[in-house]
């Protein structure tokens, strides 16, 4: 048994009076997620770098520092506890480098003097030769620098973790190449860590603007909720 023709074109009708209203629904959906992203875009006061991943609910996903465990000048353990809720910069050298590692450390010399009162931020310098740079020798580099302890941290450790820590979570370079006049490749690339362990600004350190930026971007890190 057929339906009533006015039947049918009373629910057709229904329906065409519904769709402009769930149209406007989907799009104001749509116009507020986007204004929400934005906004919680903005209140990022530095770029976030690294390779980023959106999650099922919309939520962006950056690109982290992970868990780590290394032996400092005081032969004492260095792990993310160590950096839980502090802003850090981070960078690779060795101490017989004679090139750019005197150059970087000298300029990091100068950023913890800048930053030597803020108890939320550390420095981590990372030895690309740990086979020869044991806490011993890292106490005696340190010394040279005038590092402050639990302020600058020297780090030694298992060599392939702290390779793969370079390349993997801080991507910068760090490896063994006898074909070098020293035997090691590192980046010169000094790295600012936020307290959610994201990469937030890349400073190549043998730069004093570079690392004057550094210092600055510090401060402004420090202000951003």
């Amino acid at each position: 048994m057929s339906m009533p023709t006015h039947f049918n074109k009373m629910n057709l009708n229904k329906r065409n009076r519904h769709t402009p209203v769930l149209l406007s629904l989907i799009i104001f959906l749509f116009v507020f997620a986007c204004t929400q992203k934005k906004t919680e875009e903005k209140k990022l006061l530095l770029p976030v770098i690294g390779p980023k991943t959106i999650a099922a609910n919309g939520d962006t996903v950056y690109h982290t520092i992970k868990d780590f465990s290394l032996l400092n000048q005081y032969k004492e353990m260095i792990s993310q506890q160590t950096i839980q809720n502090k802003i850090y910069a981070a960078d690779f050298f060795f101490a017989t480098c004679q090139s750019i590692c005197p150059v970087m450390t000298s300029q990091l010399a100068r950023v913890q003097q800048a930053e030597k009162d803020n108890p939320d931020f550390l420095i981590l310098s990372h030895t690309v030769n740990p086979m020869h740079d044991t806490a011993e020798v890292l106490m005696e580099y340190a010394g040279k620098y005038g590092a402050l302890k639990n302020k600058w941290h020297f780090l030694t450790g298992d060599k392939k973790a702290i390779y793969n820590l370079a390349k993997e979570d801080y991507l910068v370079n760090a490896l063994q190449d006898d074909g070098t006049p020293e035997g090691f490749i590192h980046s010169e690339a000094v790295l600012l860590i936020d307290k959610q362990r994201r990469i937030r600004g890349i400073y190549d350190g043998t730069d004093s603007l570079q690392m004057n930026k550094l210092i600055k971007d510090i401060s402004i890190l420090k202000t951003e909720k």
